[in-house]
């Protein structure tokens, strides 16, 4: 131990934080510390998000333009030759459900599935899912296969 690393023991000081608002006495009264007037000086202020100091905010100030969809459905897409792709590494054979899919990682669990065409199919498979494009419905009963609907 030496001068360079000295210090007092632990708990030995403490010390609080500026008495605000205690009389004129203790040089913080008056305002407390918060100027005159103004939304900053109040008690029960906060600033809302995005609040700019009275400018028109970024928000308001950029146009909107387009169109959403609220009741838009989202599929999660997969393609034939990850179909294919399944049954050449032998982890499916004949039939492919939701949750086959799931299980290999596909589509989450809580996704809807659309079949894709992209890619070829030459496995006969008793495909289910919520939907099918025309192409790889067509494609999967061009293989001898059965396309499902959820």
């Amino acid at each position: 131990m030496d001068l360079s690393n000295l210090k007092p023991a632990e708990g030995a000081v403490n010390r609080d934080g500026k008495r605000l608002g205690r009389g004129q006495g203790s040089g913080k009264g008056g305002t407390a510390a918060r100027g005159h007037k103004g939304a900053k000086s109040r008690s029960g202020y906060s600033k809302k998000i995005g609040f700019e100091g009275g400018q028109m905010p970024l928000q308001r100030r950029v146009p909107k333009f387009g169109f959403k969809n609220i009741n838009r459905k989202e599929y999660q897409g997969v393609n034939l030759d990850k179909l294919q792709g399944l049954v050449d590494n032998k982890v499916v054979k004949g039939e492919i459900t939701f949750d086959t899919l799931v299980e290999n990682r596909l589509v989450r669990q809580n996704e809807l599935v659309k079949i894709l065409g992209g890619g070829e199919l030459k496995a006969k498979l008793k495909v289910s899912a919520h939907k099918f494009t025309a192409t790889a419905k067509a494609a999967i009963e061009a293989a001898g296969g059965e396309a499902i609907s959820l």
